[in-house]
Parts: C-alpha cells; sequence; structure tokens
C-alpha cells in the first residue's frame, strides 16, 4: 500500500471524526458531569466500541446490516433506546453540595468502569457505524497488495484518530466544567448533557437503511 492511499485514508477520518455524533455528546456530556477521570474512561470506552464495530464489519456484520432491513431496525432501536436511558439517568443525576467529601477511591474506580460500559456499548451498538466501515475501508484498499495488512493498518489509524478525537472533546469539556462547582450550574450541566443524550437517542432512531 502506497503512503498516499494511507494519508488519504487518514484524512478522510479525521474529517469524518470531527463531526459530534452520539459518542462525541456522550463524551462531552460525562466529562462535563464528572470530570477528566470520566471523560479517560469514556475515551477508553469509545476505542474499544470502534475496534469492536470495525472488527465486526470486517468479519461480516457491517454486510448483514445493509442487506437486513429488520435486523439493521433492531440494532437502530436498541442503541437509541440505551442513550435515551443514559440522558435520563444523566439528567436525573443528583449534585453534591459544597462541601461535600470527594468520592472514596472506590467509588470512582466503580463509577469510571460504568462510564466505560456505557461508552463501548453506544460506540459498538452504532449500525450506521458498522455498514459505514464496509462502505468506506474498500474505497482506499489497493487490491494489487495483500488485503490483510492494509485492513490490520487502516484499523489501527482509524482507533488511534478516534481516540484522539474524544481525548480532545474530553479534555476541552472538562476543562469549561471545572470552573463551574456551584450546584446550580452542575444540575444545569447534568440536564444539558442529558437532554443532548436523549436527542442523539431521538436521532438514531430516525436513521434509515442505505437503498441497496
Amino acid at each position: 500500500m502506497s503512503f498516499e492511499h494511507w494519508i488519504a485514508f487518514a484524512a478522510a477520518c479525521a474529517i469524518m471524526l470531527a463531526i459530534p455524533g452520539p459518542t462525541v455528546l456522550l463524551v462531552v456530556s460525562y466529562a462535563m458531569s464528572h470530570g477528566r477521570k470520566a471523560a479517560r474512561a469514556t475515551v477508553c470506552g469509545v476505542a474499544l466500541g470502534d475496534f469492536t464495530a470495525m472488527t465486526a464489519s470486517m468479519l461480516g456484520l457491517g454486510a448483514l446490516l445493509a442487506a437486513s432491513a429488520t435486523l439493521f431496525t433492531l440494532l437502530k432501536w436498541i442503541g437509541a433506546a440505551y442513550l435515551v436511558y443514559l440522558g435520563i439517568r444523566m439528567w436525573r443525576a443528583p449534585v453534591a453540595a459544597p462541601g461535600t467529601q470527594a468520592p472514596s477511591a472506590q467509588v470512582q474506580a466503580a463509577r469510571s468502569i460504568r462510564i466505560f460500559l456505557h461508552a463501548f456499548a453506544v460506540t459498538a451498538l452504532n449500525p450506521k457505524s458498522l455498514i459505514f466501515f464496509v462502505a468506506f475501508l474498500p474505497q482506499f484498499l489497493d487490491m494489487t497488495q495483500p488485503i490483510l495488512p492494509q485492513m490490520i493498518l487502516f484499523e489501527v489509524t482509524f482507533l488511534v484518530l478516534a481516540a484522539l478525537n474524544a481525548t480532545l472533546y474530553g479534555i476541552l469539556a472538562a476543562a469549561a466544567a471545572k470552573t463551574i462547582r456551584t450546584p446550580r450550574i452542575q444540575r444545569a450541566v447534568n440536564r444539558i448533557g442529558g437532554s443532548l443524550l436523549i436527542a442523539a437517542g431521538a436521532l438514531a432512531a430516525g436513521w434509515r437503511r442505505a437503498a441497496a
């Protein structure tokens, strides 16, 4: 594979990742409501979710979703319902009063694991991503060269760019929220983040499978 093929793929991925979607909204919402530790957990979940989606696409699940309207609709509604569920939970999340003791390390670890799993589920259950990888990757493959090494390189490239993109969004959101620690502002942040996730769920429910 030539360097031109790889740089074209990387540039296309960077542009696509910069456009906010459900995953970015999840990263921003958790970073604003729980800070940088939550952002790190979310980024790890996003990376594993993207890895799962890309690998599943390479194994044929993406093509199956593209061909089956029923399977696509089922996975779409599961993902949309989960986003709405997370949004409602964030909207209703309790707010700590000023001077309240910080959560213990055990509680913070449990929260990070929960956030990691949420991010993984949202990313991996996105049927659009599964189908996108099936349609997107072949455009950059050099068919005169072995395919598997190219696919592995493309997957690693996408995962690195996706992690960097999510990290940047998380750092910016956490930095913005760091200066607003009053209960009233925290409550507003939770409700804005929850509303964004609910809206993302509604948008996901309206997704249409591309015509064959």
